[in-house]
């Protein structure tokens, strides 16, 4: 995992992260994340940055944790996710897509024909 300089804190980078893997079905109900300090180690952050994120994993009812053993992907991860995921792109992403498109002169329906093609490459991956 990469992290980049957007100003967005980096334990919210490793939650989108963890995010990401559980919408594409890479960590799937019951998978147990590494721990704080591996994860912290792969990561090369501070374990306290690892812990934040899970924390927050947490409280968004992604993760769960099973005292003495782990992290652990949660059975409603998935949904949980992608309401947290949709909320975060409604509010932080889409206003900055929109100006974009005003600027450009733009309209939404003009993106239609390069998203089609870009869901059918997904797809297809």
């Amino acid at each position: 995992m990469q992290f980049n300089n957007t100003g967005q804190a980096i334990y919210l980078q490793i939650v989108d992260y963890v995010c990401e893997r559980v919408l594409l079905g890479e960590f799937r109900p019951e998978d147990k994340l590494p721990s704080v300090r591996e994860m912290a180690v792969q990561l090369e952050v501070n374990p306290n940055t690892v812990m934040r994120a899970y924390e927050f994993l947490k409280q968004q009812q992604i993760i769960h944790d099973k005292r003495g053993i782990g992290y652990f992907i949660s059975e409603e991860a998935k949904s949980a996710a992608l309401a947290y995921r949709k909320q975060e792109f409604t509010e932080s992403e889409l206003p900055a897509f929109f100006r974009v498109l005003f600027m450009l002169g733009m309209e939404p329906q003009d993106l239609l024909p390069a998203f089609e093609s870009f869901k059918n490459k997904y797809v297809r991956a």
